[in-house]
């Protein structure tokens, strides 16, 4: 399977759409990543590079990629200044930069005008949403939300996914899911959704691999791929 920036006729409708928020309502990553970086080398000692950033931090929650990073468990202190001291630094970063992936409004209204729901499935805390749903300028708009508090294991495990449709009222099966990240995928493709990925984070062959169907660069002309 090859990577597509079109998918005409994709002969499916789903019953429901699941969003990552990072990677996939807004191009960020490159803020998250500088402030993995400078608090990982704060406060963990770590200088971490470009591998690491491409196969270890990118989807899941803060505590869990600390583990990955360093084989340990951070007990609840460290995760918590960690996670207050990475999370205040990017939200540093990205304050005013902030701009949605494009086409994405235009497809939240195509999805609002054929009656499709919509979710927000993500590994950040409810300070990080907040930040984001107002710099993109999107209220209230993602009425459904799954966020990283509200699992008990986050991404790669299909708990986040299984999680977002069961707010819809839906099989997971039944649900398109979009992610950005390797391990979003893996994610939501555990859970049974079917995945289209945004290639804004990680290569289009990376997320194929790992289990999405189509791997595309924005939403651009996507309410014409929906039966």
């Amino acid at each position: 399977m090859s990577a597509v920036t079109r998918a005409q006729g994709w002969p499916w409708r789903p019953a429901g759409v699941l969003f990552d928020m990072d990677g996939v309502l807004t191009a960020n990553n490159a803020f998250h990543r500088q402030a993995w970086q400078e608090v990982a080398a704060e406060l963990l000692k770590l200088n971490l590079s470009e591998h690491d950033l491409d196969t270890k931090v990118d989807g899941g929650r803060n505590p869990e990629i600390i583990e990955r990073l360093t084989g340990r468990v951070p007990d609840e202190t460290l995760a918590r200044t960690f996670h207050d001291a990475k999370e205040g630094r990017y939200r540093a970063l990205a304050q005013g930069a902030l701009r949605e992936v494009a086409g994405l409004s235009g497809y939240l209204d195509v999805l609002d005008s054929r009656g499709i729901p919509f979710a927000l499935v993500t590994s950040a805390d409810a300070v990080n949403v907040a930040f984001g749903m107002e710099a993109l300028g999107f209220g209230d708009r993602f009425r459904y939300r799954v966020l990283g508090e509200d699992v008990t294991r986050g991404k790669p495990h299909p708990e986040p996914f299984l999680m977002g449709a069961a707010r819809l009222g839906l099989d997971p099966a039944d649900c398109l899911a979009h992610e950005d990240a390797v391990n979003g995928v893996r994610s939501a493709a555990g859970a049974g959704c079917r995945v289209v990925a945004l290639s804004t984070t990680a290569p289009a062959h990376a997320l194929l691999s790992a289990g999405a169907e189509l791997a595309v660069p924005d939403f651009r002309e996507w309410s014409s791929w929906l039966a």
